[in-house]
């Protein structure tokens, strides 16, 4: 009969085999294997080490990239906007390239009449009733009749076309907008958190820089695309314009206005405005649309025409 004593024995013998095994086959492959291990190690810090200097000479080569084109910015672009009234709008998606752009702008002469910030709310489909309100009741001006504004029911449509027929020249043989109908719909805008002024707008403008960014990610992201779209395409009708984007693929409106036959030809884009470089041929653009009347594709994506426009000398 196997008693208690003989399960321990064995028992106590397996661990034991198991125990020598693990020490035998420790001992044996310990050179190796750690050799082995230290040499993937040597490998992957050098990898490490190499890709760290070549981000460390990317990142030189584009600061000196944009150093480059700051001074060149100082050469080719004062006088060439002497005179030229000029209004900057931008979207919350491009806040962050807007300075850069005002500075190229001032650089180049222009008399920028008005930054005009439209906020999240204005292009939020949620708001689309109160604008339309707005747009024809609560901001109607004496100078600035709505009887032309869009009838389709959309809400940043119409407003674009109301604040662009009170921001920008008005066709020849009509009425200009006086300075108090310029300001009551622009209180009207603001005061309900549609849009925000940096200073009071000096005038009426004959072109516009729209300075927009990324396309929007949210469940609402088709229906606010469309809606920068509609505010390009409004300000389009009314005076020359040059949308300062970053990027030209997913939905935003530097893509849309490219792969449209129709506004492609009327409207400039420049794809990198987020750089200095892009700020630079957003001036140029727009030097290109008030001298030849002619828009023209720009920047780095592969849908752009060139990195800048020719001018004529």
């Amino acid at each position: 009969m196997i008693n208690f004593r003989y399960h321990v024995v064995s028992l106590t013998a397996v661990f034991l085999a198991l125990a020598i095994g693990l020490v035998v086959g420790t001992a044996a492959l310990n050179g190796p294997v750690a050799d082995s291990l230290k040499e993937n190690v040597n490998a992957l810090r050098k990898d490490n080490q190499q890709m760290r200097q070549s981000v460390n000479a990317m990142q030189k080569e584009l600061e000196g990239e944009e150093d480059f084109a700051a001074e060149m910015a100082q050469v080719v672009l004062p006088g060439k906007l002497t005179g030229r009234r000029v209004l900057v709008i931008t979207l919350p998606s491009g806040r962050e390239q807007t300075e850069g752009v005002l500075k190229m702008l001032q650089l180049a002469g222009a008399n920028v009449t008005g930054r005009v910030d439209l906020q999240d709310k204005f292009i939020n489909p949620d708001s689309n009733n109160n604008l339309l309100e707005l747009a024809v009741t609560a901001a109607r001006p004496n100078s600035a009749p709505t009887a032309g504004l869009p009838g389709n029911g959309h809400g940043v449509e119409t407003s674009s076309a109301l604040l662009a027929s009170i921001l920008l020249d008005r066709a020849q043989g009509t009425p200009p907008v006086s300075d108090a109908d310029r300001r009551a719909v622009m209180s009207a805008y603001s005061n309900s958190g549609y849009l925000t002024t940096e200073d009071k707008v000096t005038g009426a403008a004959e072109a516009v820089v729209l300075v927009s960014g990324q396309p929007y990610v949210d469940k609402d992201s088709a229906k606010k695309d469309e809606s920068v779209v509609k505010v390009a395409e409004q300000f389009d009708r009314s005076g020359a314009i040059v949308v300062g984007g970053n990027g030209s693929a997913g939905g935003n409106v530097v893509a849309v206005v490219r792969g449209d036959a129709v506004l492609s030809q009327t409207i400039s884009t420049v794809d990198n405005a987020n750089t200095v470089q892009g700020q630079l041929v957003t001036a140029l653009a727009l030097v290109q649309q008030l001298t030849e009347k002619k828009a023209g594709q720009y920047g780095v994506g592969d849908n752009a025409a060139g990195l800048l426009p020719k001018l004529p000398q």
